[in-house]
């Protein structure tokens, strides 16, 4: 939303009093943004560190969650869960890279249940699965616009889900059958046209 040089005129003639009801009345309806204010007025941890504690959070809670895989709808609502609480930490924090990484770490950490997951029936798994490969897809457009000098570490979480991916029969043909390229779990190998790619493979149905 743009916003009128008379709209930011009249703001500006607010009073001091007048201006401190108005943010104090916004944060009380906007909790991110009151989060957001908060990470960058008067918290002392800085982003790499609410990272970190982002990490040993998932790795805790997808453990957690691990136990009602067989309770496929459950195990889906947990995992949502940890992904929202990522979105965030990314929101809070504008944490480029954490976007990025954290939810690779949640893959990775999901297909840590790869044996657990195999025994499943495959209609029970399927939306799982497919969420798995969007949040790939995703992870792999977000990292063509990412700084280089991060790469290589998005590249080893990437090589992580790759063994974990190949080892799950079905999760690897799913991802063939929607178009995915596993070259493509290489950041180098990444199309540059990577968005139209998806596009595309999407108008044709398929990642949904």
């Amino acid at each position: 939303m743009e916003y009128s040089k008379e709209f930011k005129a009249a703001l500006s003639q607010l009073s001091s009093v007048e201006k401190d009801r108005l943010i104090f009345r916004l944060l009380r309806k906007d909790e991110i943004l009151s989060k957001k204010l908060y990470f960058e007025l008067i918290d002392e941890e800085t982003v790499d560190q609410k990272r970190d504690a982002m990490e040993e959070l998932i790795k805790e809670k997808v453990e957690y969650a691990s136990k009602y895989i067989s309770n496929q709808k459950y195990f889906i609502v947990l995992i949502r869960k940890i992904s929202a609480q990522i979105t965030e930490h990314v929101k809070v924090t504008t944490d480029k890279f954490g976007d990025i990484s954290l939810n690779l770490l949640l893959i990775n950490e999901i297909l840590e249940s790869n044996e657990k997951l195999s025994r499943q029936r495959f209609n029970d798994v399927y939306k799982l699965y497919l969420y798995i490969i969007n949040k790939i897809v995703k992870a792999l457009a977000l990292t063509k616009k990412l700084d280089e000098d991060y790469w290589m570490e998005i590249d080893e979480y990437l090589s992580v889900a790759h063994e974990k991916i190949t080892a799950n029969i079905y999760l690897e043909k799913l991802f063939i059958n929607n178009g995915i390229d596993f070259n493509w779990l290489n950041i180098e190998r990444i199309p540059d046209h990577f968005d139209l790619i998806i596009k595309d493979i999407k108008n044709q149905g398929f990642l949904k």
